[in-house]
């Protein structure tokens, strides 16, 4: 069962919590990370990290963020790795208050390493 990053992380893109991966599952796209569900180990390192609350065990993700379990296995295979932490997004603390942010999400890839 591997964990999910969801909606929150749009538009944040916090990067505090590749830094405590120990398997190098993220993937960064330009303004939201993923995790590639077939290299997530499952030690639940990163959630706790996460200042945005993004990060879900597959089975505990909201049914209203269902479609970003499919997002994060397809767009992992096409975003480069992350491991290195970076500043958030400019305007990242204002985004955390908003919802359903779906439509904001950028499909192109981030810089990775």
């Amino acid at each position: 069962m591997p964990h999910i990053v969801a909606d929150p992380c749009v538009k944040c893109k916090y990067t505090d919590c590749v830094t405590v991966c120990p398997v190098d599952c993220f993937h960064e796209g330009v303004n939201m990370l993923v995790i590639n569900p077939d290299e997530c180990i499952d030690c639940g390192a990163c959630v706790p990290e996460c200042p945005a609350d993004a990060i879900f065990l597959d089975e505990d993700l909201p049914p209203k963020w269902g479609e970003y379990e499919a997002l994060n296995a397809s767009l992992a295979d096409q975003w480069p790795v992350l491991t290195l932490q970076r500043d958030p997004l400019p305007g990242a603390d204002a985004a955390l208050a908003e919802a359903s942010k779906r439509a904001a999400l950028s499909l192109q890839p981030g810089a990775g390493d």
